[in-house]
């Protein structure tokens, strides 16, 4: 009984009496889209003042410590690897095509045509990036005006804080960021209801075609951490020229609660000691890089996104051009580099990067209900590769101890204040 309160498991349950629904009474079953059309507005709602008020509070809370050599290799290895998820991302998706099989009787929005259209020259695209009226941008929900914006005035605000001590305008944005997210996991309450009829409209009307599709954007999730999985091995191999064959087995541990918990949050105290103990990257070193991975190093979240990006775009037959696809990348690394962090969970992030590339969201509802089994992928990658990151920035600075690596000495970890990381360990799990 105690699983049926956890609220993965009632969308799961959710999904699949939907898509039973769906396929026995047929076309009837678009009745039902109307309820889950009001689910996603709900979240489409919160959308513009979750991000403004967290990209402002993100950026004016900003402070100059952890500057230095380490920081700027951490970010520096962060940034490269989150780029290269995407890559991988964006190259499977355009070969397997997991949105494919959808298919919509209805005709699209015509605004959404535009997305199909030719790529205007990358001049106007840039142009675009910024709003003259910014509260125009936010009626349409153009969202890369809205962080642009958002970026600027978290900027001002913080040299203003710095200047005057007063942080009254950033302390009421981040009650106001906390209120939105309160009235998020509200909406969620009713996500099971907003799932099952979204999909049995969808089932309705495609037919057992849901299921494979799911299944085709599972695949090529996992697909994905997998080719990801591998390169890190190599990358570390080639850097630091230690055995490969024994990290399999020192990464095991934190590897089943990741999978198990689908939490980074609660795998960090292992992933911690495992990277002093285990692989023998110095307390320092492993205390910062993989305190700043815990938000900002989500490679597994950044190879989901870009796929849930291409898949709405291909479940709406739209061929993006190559500037959307790279400001998709740039958005799903964006979301996880800890500046543009959308807390509220994987229904929220879906919407956003619909809405900021102008994508269908019809969709929306099968990703929801199958984001457990990708939770579980994004955070076997999002956790094994902050230890990767943490062994190439150790390394740089002969930071790993060899002898503990190849376990002829042993070293032992300090404790960690968890209350100090509560903050970090909520956005972790959102990105999970």
């Amino acid at each position: 009984m105690k699983a049926l309160k956890n609220p993965a498991t009632l969308i799961g349950l959710a999904a699949v009496g939907g898509i039973i629904f769906g396929v026995i009474v047929g076309p009837w079953a678009d009745n039902l889209q109307f309820v889950g059309d009001i689910f996603i507005r709900l979240i489409q709602m919160a959308i513009v003042p979750l991000v403004m008020s967290s990209v402002i509070v993100a950026t004016g809370s900003m402070t100059g410590s952890g500057m230095g050599k380490m920081a700027s290799r951490t970010f520096g290895w962060m940034l490269g690897l989150s780029a290269v998820s995407a890559v991988v991302a964006w190259i499977l998706s355009s070969i397997i095509k997991p949105g494919s099989g959808m298919t919509f009787s209805g005709e699209l929005d015509p605004t959404l045509q535009s997305s199909a259209t030719e790529a205007t020259g990358w001049q106007d695209t840039l142009v675009d990036f910024v709003s003259t009226n910014i509260f125009s941008a936010m009626s349409t929900a153009t969202m890369v005006p809205i962080i642009v914006f958002s970026l600027l005035f978290g900027l001002a605000l913080n040299n203003y804080i710095t200047r005057t001590g007063n942080r009254m305008v950033l302390d009421f944005l981040d009650q106001a960021q906390q209120i939105i997210l309160t009235m998020i996991r509200l909406i969620m309450n009713i996500a099971p209801i907003g799932v099952f009829c979204l999909l049995a409209s969808l089932t309705g009307k495609s037919g057992i075609t849901v299921v494979t599709t799911a299944l085709s954007y599972l695949g090529t999730t996992l697909i994905g951490v997998l080719i990801m999985a591998v390169f890190f091995v190599i990358v570390v191999t080639l850097k630091t020229r230690l055995n490969p064959m024994k990290l399999p087995r020192k990464l095991g541990e934190q590897t089943m609660i990741a999978v198990t918990t689908t939490s980074s949050a609660v795998t960090f105290p292992t992933v911690l000691r495992n990277a002093v103990e285990k692989v023998g990257i110095s307390q320092r070193v492993a205390n910062f890089t993989l305190s700043v991975g815990l938000t900002m190093g989500s490679y597994g979240a950044v190879l989901n996104y870009m796929i849930v990006v291409m898949f709405l775009a291909q479940a709406g037959n739209i061929n993006l051009t190559l500037g959307q696809v790279l400001l998709g990348m740039g958005l799903a690394i964006l979301l996880n580099m800890g500046t543009i962090t959308v807390p509220g969970g994987f229904p929220v992030v879906a919407m956003f990067l619909a809405t900021s590339l102008e994508l269908p969201i019809e969709a929306v509802g099968l990703l929801i209900a199958v984001d457990w089994f990708a939770g579980i992928f994004r955070t076997f990658l999002n956790v094994n590769g902050d230890t990767v990151v943490a062994m190439l920035v150790a390394n740089a600075t002969d930071d790993i101890d060899r002898e503990v690596y190849n376990e002829t000495k042993t070293a032992v970890a300090e404790d960690i204040n968890e209350e100090e990381f509560a903050e970090k360990f909520a956005l972790a799990d959102a990105a999970d």
